[in-house]
């Protein structure tokens, strides 16, 4: 089940919505599960809640990703929410300017 801040980033990012980049949600990848996955640009979007703060799973699972050579890019929950359209500009730069 996803939460309201996947839900919107998700209904941002399916279908090539986001100019053009494809992605995918709930990505299975080695041992983990991705939130997002543009698999072309091996970009990796988590949209974390307070339970991911200071989190060593998700250190040891973002070191994984980055050895595996995918970039890895978090936002908060509250923060998709209430800047879902400067959380996207983010997401574009950071594919855009490979």
């Amino acid at each position: 089940m996803m939460t309201d801040a996947e839900r919107r980033l998700w209904s941002a990012l399916r279908s090539r919505r986001l100019q053009g980049f494809k992605f995918r949600r709930q990505h299975p990848l080695g041992n983990y599960i991705l939130d997002f996955a543009c698999i072309e640009h091996r970009l990796v979007i988590e949209a974390d809640g307070g339970q991911h703060a200071d989190n060593e799973a998700d250190e040891r699972r973002t070191a994984w990703l980055e050895s595996e050579g995918w970039r890895i890019i978090r936002f908060w929950n509250n923060d998709i929410l209430a800047n879902t359209e400067g959380v996207l500009d983010t997401v574009v730069r950071i594919l855009t300017s490979e």
